[in-house]
């Protein structure tokens, strides 16, 4: 492997290797076992030359749903995802078990749900076990437990999850196996079609490239993979797309870096890292010109800024703010939305007044809040 890539394992020495449905099971739904053993070998060889890897595989309602014989996949409905996932969790996890057996590695199964990295407890938790499991040599292998998320509490894609578990792990990098080997900057299928390798910055433009997941099987795609660099590089991680059409894919990309490279950005805090990463929005505060440039000098969001509150949230809730151009950061509420929606416009010696409770010093603090 190429010590210059930053995925070797000198430079990168805990990462985090995201492995689609498509790759992993066939249309049949029968595993890829020729192909995931090799993946396991270049695990094997990145553990003996020191760094530290998980996994973080789809393929539980893919094999789920060839058992149970359902239809569309296992993804008719939530219910039939739910019985297709239970299923094939164990089909999943024993597979992994057995091709990183061979090669004289130990697996161990993670299943999380949104909440468990949401809520800042359980995702220290859960930070707590990976870095344990990582120490002692182990491989984990990790996948959203779909058997009891529901469409609220859920990922509902795996390629964001590896993001998040990266920041978890306290991982420098995230690879992407996908059916596709990067971004482009148009449909792969058009003519002149050329792949982008590397992305110093995620704006308006890398985003419009984005499209829909190509093989059916899985539930991200290109806008997944935008949405999980955009976590990953604001947390100081960098991420990779690569193409899993291929054998030894690990190695692969290692070794020629054919695929788009997204440079981990300069390091957020770990507390607002975790804020930026978090995918739970219960409520959007719309804010004038005035407070959008106070919000970009590093200051609150004072009440007087806010021009429209929607949504249905609780104080701690995360909340969107926007200004006339769209979204320009995210925080954690000081009051809940009665409140919010009293004195919203106001001055903050005039919310005492309204409230009858001395009032906190703003809608979303900046200790609590992240530029997007």
């Amino acid at each position: 492997m190429s010590e210059t890539s930053p995925f070797a394992a000198a430079r990168c020495p805990r990462l985090i290797v995201k492995v689609g449905s498509s790759l992993l099971v066939t249309p049949e739904g029968e595993v890829r076992r020729d192909w995931l053993a090799g993946l396991a070998a270049d695990i094997a060889a990145a553990v003996r030359a020191g760094q530290q890897v998980a996994i973080v595989s789809s393929g539980a309602i893919a094999l789920g749903a060839r058992r149970l014989k359902l239809a569309k996949g296992g993804r008719a409905s939530l219910e039939d995802a739910q019985a297709a996932a239970a299923t094939g969790q164990i089909a999943l996890s024993q597979v992994w078990a057995e091709c990183l057996g061979a090669e004289g590695l130990t697996a161990a199964q993670m299943l999380v749900t949104l909440d468990d990295l949401e809520d800042r407890r359980r995702y220290l938790n859960a930070a707590a076990t990976l870095g344990r499991l990582l120490g002692l040599g182990v491989v984990p292998v990790i996948n959203e437990n779909d058997s009891v998320a529901t469409e609220e509490i859920r990922f509902g894609d795996n390629d964001r999850l590896a993001a998040r578990v990266a920041q978890a792990a306290g991982a420098q990098g995230v690879l992407l196996l996908s059916d596709i080997d990067g971004l482009y900057d148009r449909a792969p299928s058009l003519p002149g079609a050329t792949l982008v390798e590397r992305v110093p910055r995620i704006d308006a433009a890398i985003e419009a490239m984005a499209g829909g997941s190509t093989s059916g099987m899985g539930s991200g795609g290109m806008t997944s993979k935008i949405q999980a660099a955009k976590i990953a590089t604001r947390a100081g991680i960098a991420l990779a797309i690569a193409s899993g059409r291929v054998d030894h894919p690990f190695a692969r990309y290692v070794e020629t870096g054919h695929g788009t490279l997204f440079p981990a950005q300069r390091a957020a805090p770990a507390r607002k890292a975790w804020l930026g990463g978090r995918l739970t929005v219960r409520g959007t505060v719309h804010v004038d010109a005035g407070a959008v440039a106070a919000l970009n000098q590093g200051k609150s969001l004072l009440p007087a800024g806010a021009v429209r509150i929607e949504g249905d949230f609780a104080r701690g809730d995360l909340i969107a703010i926007a200004g006339p151009g769209g979204v320009i950061a995210s925080g954690l509420a000081e009051y809940d939305v009665a409140d919010a929606v009293r004195i919203a416009g106001k001055r903050s010696d005039e919310a005492a007044t309204i409230l009858g409770y001395a009032p906190r010093a703003a809608l979303v603090h900046r200790n609590h809040m992240v530029l997007a």
